[in-house]
């Protein structure tokens, strides 16, 4: 509100005070003190309810003192003879304090559901817009990937277009996996698997795009077999996402850590780096879509909507990622899934 609207209400609530006391005082005789209490009750309810919280209370204070001075004997004067009448005004000043701030706090929790509902549908439509946009946009860069593909022969250049148009496409199915996460429509295929299975695929996937990078992987010891329910596919993406994430922020030549352990009913995947690590103020906020730390060198590529698909990814399937400081330097990426037994493998005796 404007310096000037703020003056012109409490003008006007000056007025109407001005203006109902006034008319309570030429008919005072025909009245009892509950109708002027009823008056100024409303007058302070009305108050509240246009000009806010604050006019609210100023009102209830200058119609306690209206009250005393024009209703309650001696007329025209602040004192109080009759102890009867403290209760009245007292019971009057309270009831209107109450009013005001309860009318206020339902103001406020009003327009702040009615902001929530706003924020809601805006996500809704910017996920289904999204949705839709990415959906659309599959097309042409298939057919893009294709003809750059038949061209590769002719021109050199058509192998930079080929992967320009590979990079848009994981950009997109990016964007759409981050819509079915936020919607919640994203659907798990939950199974009972190996864990060296997943540990398996996900070094393989990466191993063509990390050649000289060295992965430690440390399993279970005495030969236990791992065993997850989880969705191996969905799994597979969090695992790949995190040591590309590694390589991408270790120094060269740095190895990447992988270990697998059970821990109760979760079986725990922490990727390990030697990079930089993580301000504390920034280890949630990473995991935040098209976040990037501002002290990320600008030739760091990412969109900064991996880290928020893998937490949705592993919330969707029950499991959870956090980030923990690596001692010594760098940072530890926890997946968290649930475990399965063996029948028979962890009986007691």
């Amino acid at each position: 509100m404007t310096p000037r609207a703020a003056t012109r209400h409490w003008l006007t609530w000056v007025i109407a005070t001005a203006g109902v006391t006034a008319v309570l005082l030429l008919v005072r005789r025909d009245l009892e003190k509950t109708h002027i209490a009823l008056a100024y009750l409303l007058l302070v309810l009305a108050g509240s309810a246009s000009a806010g919280h604050r006019v609210g209370l100023a009102l209830a204070a200058v119609s306690f003192l209206l009250f005393d001075w024009g209703f309650i004997p001696p007329y025209n004067t602040l004192a109080i003879t009759n102890p009867l009448d403290w209760f009245v005004l007292a019971a009057f000043l309270i009831v209107s304090v109450v009013a005001a701030e309860l009318l206020h706090r339902a103001q406020r929790e009003a327009r702040t559901a009615g902001e929530r509902e706003s924020l809601r549908e805006a996500n809704r439509l910017k996920n289904a817009l999204l949705a839709s946009v990415s959906h659309d946009l599959r097309t042409p860069l298939t057919t893009i990937k294709a003809l750059a593909h038949d061209l590769a022969g002719i021109d050199d250049r058509a192998m930079v277009i080929e992967q320009e148009a590979d990079r848009l496409n994981r950009m997109v199915a990016d964007l759409l996996d981050l819509t079915r996460v936020q919607s919640g429509t994203l659907v798990s295929t939950i199974e009972i698997t190996p864990v060296d299975d997943l540990v398996g695929a996900a070094l393989q996937r990466v191993s063509g795009a990390m050649p000289e990078r060295n992965v430690r992987v440390e399993l279970a010891e005495g030969g236990t077999l791992l065993i997850g329910r989880f969705d191996l596919a969905a799994s597979l993406r969090i695992l790949v996402n995190l040591i590309e994430n590694a390589h991408k922020y270790s120094p060269a030549g740095a190895p990447i850590e992988l270990l697998a352990v059970r821990r109760g009913a979760w079986i725990e995947l922490t990727v390990g780096d030697a990079g930089p690590g993580v301000p504390e103020a920034e280890r949630e906020r990473i995991f935040q879509a098209f976040y990037r730390r501002p002290d990320v060198a600008s030739d760091v590529g990412g969109t900064g909507l991996g880290l928020a698909i893998a937490r949705g990814l592993a919330e969707a399937q029950g499991g959870t990622l956090r980030y923990l400081p690596r001692a010594g330097g760098g940072s530890l990426f926890v997946l968290s899934l649930p475990a399965a037994d063996l029948p028979g493998q962890y009986a007691d005796g």
